[in-house]
């Protein structure tokens, strides 16, 4: 039970985590077309900036001024270079939005150096947020939760409840409408590139600390987000919200499992023998195997389910 309890919540917190990564991408696939390449390296930005901030003014100022600098920069970007290659089609899209990912890689090596970098989760947020069965669940990882569930009501008003929001989704399917009625489009266009800029940047406030905050950082994450956007849906922020929470769950719960494939096999009344094809895998554990379970997914939903869980596009 406890082990149960522990890992649901441990998984929920992760989850939420890719979701506020996911969430910026999702928006700006669903409301632009575009497949940033270089969201990840948002987040790794929104880590490093806040590292900055806070050794200079603290963590809760920095968990503002992080975000609208990543966002800042990710504006700057649609303006002056996504939007030149726009007209081009999506492979140009997708090779300069690779490209910048490469530079901000170099940028953060040269800025902050190639180990990691100390930034810690603040003093205040550092204790347990309860005791279950003997065992401490941290403060800051119920912040995490917080953070991503107040986001995602708040995507959720700003896109539904607004007058914003409406020019927002208007601007993606009838642009020249929303154009004649005297709004730039343009201008919606980059301020939805850098809200989703802005996302990841809030991600990489929160996850930074509570992970490593190191140049490896959105290579890590970075193919994990985009599994979440195709399983979840592409285009999806509901089914980028419900896959984050079933790979994070999945995840942390077979990271906690010493029993092998052939043991977990066998409680179903299935018997591998040592002839059997690939025996070695079969004696794998399945948590040398998490790290690869949601690339199982990715092609499992591909197969049988190309638009992904709740997603209404295919690919």
């Amino acid at each position: 039970m406890e082990f149960f309890t522990i890992s649901l919540l441990n998984g929920i917190s992760y989850g939420l985590l890719l979701f506020m990564l996911s969430s910026g991408l999702t928006l700006i696939f669903s409301m632009m077309g575009v497949l940033n390449f270089a969201h990840a390296s948002f987040y790794m930005l929104g880590a490093y900036f806040a590292y900055s901030t806070t050794r200079l003014v603290g963590f809760w100022p920095a968990l503002f001024i992080a975000p609208l600098l990543v966002g800042l920069l990710g504006a700057m970007f649609e303006k002056y270079a996504l939007r030149r290659v726009h007209k081009f089609g999506h492979v140009p899209e997708l090779l300069i939005t690779f490209g910048l990912s490469f530079i901000i890689l170099e940028m953060v090596q040269l800025i902050w150096g190639t180990s990691s970098a100390d930034y810690r989760v603040p003093s205040e947020l550092g204790g347990p947020l309860f005791t279950l069965f003997g065992t401490q669940f941290p403060l800051y990882r119920g912040f995490m939760m917080l953070v991503a569930v107040l986001m995602l009501i708040a995507i959720w008003l700003l896109l539904t409840r607004t007058r914003i929001g409406l020019v927002i989704q208007a601007a993606l399917t009838h642009p020249d409408t929303v154009e004649a009625l005297g709004h730039n489009v343009p201008r919606v266009f980059m301020l939805v590139f850098g809200g989703g800029a802005a996302l990841a940047g809030l991600a990489g406030v929160i996850g930074g600390n509570a992970f490593v905050t190191e140049p490896g950082m959105a290579a890590t994450v970075g193919s994990v987000i985009f599994v979440v956007v195709v399983v979840g849906g592409m285009g999806s922020l509901a089914g980028a919200f419900v896959a984050s929470l079933g790979i994070g769950i999945i995840q942390t719960f077979a990271v906690g499992v010493d029993a092998s494939l052939m043991g977990a096999v066998g409680m179903f009344g299935i018997n591998i023998t040592p002839e059997s094809f690939g025996f070695a895998l079969w004696k794998l554990k399945i948590s040398q195997i998490a790290p690869i379970l949601p690339y199982m997914f990715l092609v499992l939903i591909l197969i049988f389910r190309p638009k992904g869980l709740l997603g209404t596009r295919e690919g």
